[in-house]
C-alpha cells in the first residue's frame, strides 16, 4: 500500500486543485522572533508558537501544510552553532505539524537551500554535489522519520542544489517530492530566470528528470509573475504544477517590512492561475492564514 502523501498525486490528475500554505517567516516574526535568529530553533523553544501557525493554516483552508524547517540542514543550523541538532529539529518539525494535520489532508517536509554556493562558483563556492547530497539526506531521514507524507524542495536557486535535494528524498523515503525555483522577472526583458539563468520551461523538465513527482515556483516577485512561469511550465509537462508567489514586492519603512498584496487582492490573481494549468496554489513571504483563506474561496468556487 503506498503512503498517504501519494493521493496528492492522484488528486491533481485530472485537473483536480489542492490548497497550500503560506508564509511562515512572517507568521513567526510577528509572534516574537528576532531579525537573525533560527526560525528551526522555535521547533524546540517555542513549539506551541510553531503549532498554533500550522493549525492557523490548516483553519484556513490549506490542504498541505509545510514543517517549520527550511533552514533545516546541518550546513545552514551550523551557522547557528547548533548543527548538531540537526535531526531533532527536523523531527519534531515534522510531529508538530503532523499534531494538527485533520484527517485526510497532508503534511510537507520543507527543504530549503543551505546558503552555501556550488564549488563550481570560485572563489566563492565550496559546496560539492556529494556535500550538498549528504545534508539533504540527513534532513530528509529527519523529516521522514517525523511523519511527513511529501517533500517540498523549495526556493532553490542553482541547479545542483535542487538536483541533490531531490536525489536525497527519493534515496531515504518512498514519498513524493515537489520541487520549485526561485524565479527573478528580468524587466528588460521581459521574462523570467533562475539565478543560473534556466527558463521556466527548463526548470520543469530538469526537475522532472531529477527524480521530482509536483514542480513549479515559489517566492518570487508576486502571483502575476506565477501565471507567466506556470503557462511556460505547463507548455512542456502534464506533472502536476505547484506556484505560492510572495505577496507582491516587499516594501521597508524604517524597521517595518510589509508586502504589496493583502489577501483579497493577492487572490483575484488565482483564477488566471488556474486557468494557466496549476494543481497546487499558496502564498510565500507576505502572506497568512487570511491570504490562505481568500485563495481557498477561489479554489473551491472553480467547477469540479
Amino acid at each position: 500500500m503506498k503512503p498517504h502523501g501519494w493521493e496528492v498525486l492522484e488528486r491533481t490528475r485530472g485537473g483536480g486543485v489542492l490548497v497550500f500554505d503560506g508564509g511562515y517567516g512572517t507568521e513567526l516574526f510577528a509572534a516574537g522572533l528576532a531579525n537573525g535568529a533560527c526560525p528551526e530553533l522555535w521547533n524546540d523553544t517555542h513549539a506551541d508558537v510553531v503549532t498554533r501557525i500550522h493549525k492557523g493554516y490548516y483553519d484556513a483552508g490549506s490542504e498541505i501544510v509545510e514543517t517549520n524547517t527550511f533552514g533545516g540542514t546541518r550546513l545552514k543550523l551550523n551557522e547557528y552553532r547548533i548543527g548538531d541538532w540537526t535531526r531533532k529539529l527536523n523531527e519534531k518539525g515534522a510531529r508538530l505539524a503532523r499534531s494538527v494535520c485533520p484527517p485526510g489532508l497532508y503534511v510537507a517536509g520543507s527543504i530549503g537551500p543551505t546558503s552555501r554556493l556550488p564549488a563550481e562558483y570560485e572563489p566563492l563556492g565550496d559546496t560539492t554535489d556529494g556535500d550538498y547530497f549528504e545534508a539533504f539526506r540527513e534532513q530528509a531521514e529527519a523529516l521522514a522519520e517525523g511523519g511527513v507524507d511529501l517533500f517540498a524542495v523549495e526556493t532553490m536557486m542553482f541547479p545542483q542544489e535542487a538536483t541533490a535535494a531531490i536525489r536525497a528524498c527519493k534515496a531515504v523515503a518512498d514519498l513524493p517530492v515537489m520541487a520549485t525555483m526561485f524565479f527573478q522577472f528580468e524587466e528588460l526583458h521581459d521574462r523570467d530566470r533562475t539565478m543560473w539563468g534556466e527558463s521556466p520551461a527548463e526548470v520543469a523538465k530538469n526537475l522532472l528528470s531529477a527524480g521530482a513527482d509536483i514542480v513549479g515556483m515559489n517566492c518570487g516577485r508576486g502571483p502575476d509573475r506565477a501565471i507567466m512561469i506556470i503557462r511556460e511550465m505547463r507548455a512542456v509537462t502534464n506533472a502536476p504544477l505547484v506556484a505560492y508567489p510572495n505577496a507582491g514586492l516587499p516594501i521597508t519603512r524604517g524597521d517595518t517590512v510589509t508586502y504589496e498584496l493583502g489577501p483579497e487582492e493577492m487572490a483575484r490573481h488565482y483564477p488566471a492561475l488556474l486557468d494557466a494549468g496549476c494543481n497546487i496554489v499558496g502564498a510565500c513571504c507576505g502572506s497568512n492564514p487570511a491570504h490562505i483563506r481568500h485563495i481557498a474561496e477561489v479554489v473551491r468556487s472553480r467547477p469540479r
